[in-house]
């Protein structure tokens, strides 16, 4: 198609928005700053990591285009790729500070984490978040969805968060594609092979329907920079994320006796009325609840017997000046896909509803209230209705309202005596600015099950298992994690479920200890800076953080 957006790739992405003859770019491939961690699983692997960097101008106006290029390794973010978006979207922040205005456009041609790296996608991406956030304060953060593979994944979460989402009528976005819905909840949940039902849920029309796009443009160069420029112009703002009243209150609508389809969706979409919501601190109920280790470690904690809420898989409770938020199971819970402790579309907004209540009452206070994250989280939510409502708003909701919150001043800790995995992960766990862990073979952290993992890189389970032997982002365990460096604490001799008083304590006297060590750092940056990432964990990230600094 002649002046297709499109069918461009990553770095005529970036010279097709910007300018003509004011492009530079940065962590070129002469740079050759590879991925460690493709070739030995005998992945080729690409000088720029699928990334391009692009500095210049849109209309006059300083910019910044960050293109991810979609046919390598599906867009897919993983260590020097995501250190790639961080660190420069970093040195925007830097610019807009010191009274440099630079708007930052990112071209979203991706499916989230690449599977390869998977611990590393994570990560990056939880920092890309954390710097779009602080970034709106200053100028618009642009998204563009082109459409050869669309916004899925961890970065649909990304999307989310970001001022204003321009997409062409080509693109799809979801947090779950509907191949990994039909692997973890079967068929009948969501048929991948229907490709009707495929693009009139996900497609951009149907998102535009709802608010998750803002713009929809014809597939065309003129249009899509046209579209830029204006929103340069006005700086607009969706605050996508920061509707949970209105999200609560069409959950509290939803009729869940009946298959929800996207006439009757959106016809309660177009008729909520927002009412305020309050997510009331746990209490002691005198029904036993699902059984988790979250929930295990948050009433040993927290003292609250039998632990109960407005909100039965979301408990939140101070206790010795600190707030404790846990997301748990509930065996009858309403939505089939939370049942086992999973982030769904209630947990991600009401989380980020107490969250901002927190934030909002301690904004005068000259000592913010710790936030403890208690992790045990096994994955996000995978349902059709989850995806047509837009369960990537609700998680970005939650990931936006850490990243506030920590920015604003509270220490945000986690504690992680269960599974921190995926999604559910960035939503509940990877927005925090130390990490504590047990040291407990159970415990899982990865960006997906093997079974989807496997089918998604098109290996066999044997085969995935045998890549993590060299490659310890992509390991399921606690202990591999711990390679990477992001841990602040791994503890050792406490078991999972072992939530005695005497290991309530050992654990609240470490949490302590991790809030004492911020001495007021509001960032993410202790994960590249223990010893473990300074000597390998880290070591490709610190080295693309150095070049950015360098060219920019």
């Amino acid at each position: 198609m002649k002046n297709s957006f499109v069918e461009l790739h990553a770095r005529q992405h970036a010279l097709a928005i910007l300018d003509d003859d004011s492009a530079r770019e940065i962590v070129g491939p002469l740079d050759d700053m590879i991925s460690p961690h493709l070739e030995p699983q005998n992945i080729v692997p690409e000088s720029d990591d699928g990334v391009v960097l692009m500095k210049g101008q849109i209309d006059g106006n300083q910019a910044v285009v960050i293109s991810i290029e979609g046919n390598f390794q599906g867009g897919g973010i993983g260590e020097v790729s995501g250190a790639k978006i961080v660190a420069t979207l970093e040195k925007v922040l830097e610019d807009n500070q010191n009274g440099k205005t630079v708007y930052p456009v990112i071209v979203l041609d991706t499916g989230g984490v690449r599977l390869q790296e998977a611990n590393y996608g994570l990560l990056s991406i939880s920092e890309i978040q954390n710097a779009v956030i602080a970034l709106k304060k200053y100028v618009p953060v642009i998204g563009v969805v082109p459409g050869r593979v669309g916004s899925f994944g961890g970065m649909s979460i990304t999307a989310s968060i970001l001022s204003y989402l321009i997409a062409t009528n080509k693109a799809r976005i979801a947090l779950n594609g509907p191949e990994v819905i039909e692997q973890e909840a079967g068929v009948r949940e969501f048929d991948s092979s229907d490709k009707d039902l495929i693009w009139n849920t996900l497609g951009t029309k149907q998102r535009e329907a709802t608010n998750l796009v803002d713009e929809v443009v014809e597939d065309t160069v003129d249009n899509i920079k046209n579209s830029i420029i204006n929103e340069i112009k006005t700086k607009k703002d969706a605050h996508r994320t920061e509707n949970t009243d209105f999200y609560l209150s069409l959950l509290d609508n939803l009729d869940l006796t009946k298959k929800l389809d996207i006439k009757s969706y959106n016809e309660l979409f177009k008729n909520v009325t927002a009412t305020k919501h309050e997510i009331a601190p746990a209490v002691s109920g005198e029904k036993e609840g699902t059984k988790s280790r979250g929930r295990a470690w948050f009433e040993a904690i927290t003292g609250i017997k039998n632990a109960t809420s407005s909100v039965s898989t979301v408990l939140h409770a101070q206790k010795d000046g600190k707030e404790y938020i846990a997301i748990v199971p509930d065996a009858d819970n309403e939505f089939p896909r939370v049942r086992d402790g999973e982030v769904g579309l209630q947990e991600g907004f009401a989380v980020a509803n107490i969250v901002n209540t927190i934030v909002a009452e301690d904004k005068d206070k000259d000592v913010k209230r710790p936030i403890v994250l208690i992790v045990d989280v096994p994955s996000q939510a995978y349902g059709y209705q989850e995806e047509l409502i837009g369960i990537h708003v609700a998680l970005g909701s939650s990931a936006a309202a850490y990243a506030k919150s920590r920015q604003a001043g509270h220490p945000v800790i986690d504690f992680i005596p269960g599974d921190a995995v995926s999604g559910g992960f960035l939503a509940h766990g990877l927005q925090s600015n130390r990490m504590i862990a047990l040291d407990d073979d159970s415990i899982t952290i990865q960006a997906m099950s093997k079974a989807s993992a496997a089918r998604i890189t098109q290996r066999t389970i044997a085969e995935l298992e045998e890549a993590t032997k060299h490659v310890p982002a992509m390991a399921y365990d606690i202990d591999n994690y711990e390679k990477l460096g992001a841990l602040y604490k791994l503890v050792k001799g406490i078991g999972s479920w072992e939530a005695t008083d005497e290991n309530v304590a050992k654990i609240n006297s470490i949490i302590d200890e991790a809030i004492d060590s911020l001495d007021g750092d509001r960032t993410l940056h202790f994960r590249y800076q223990t010893e473990i990432a300074k000597a390998s964990g880290r070591k490709a990230t610190l080295q693309v953080r150095k070049l950015v600094d360098e060219q920019w």
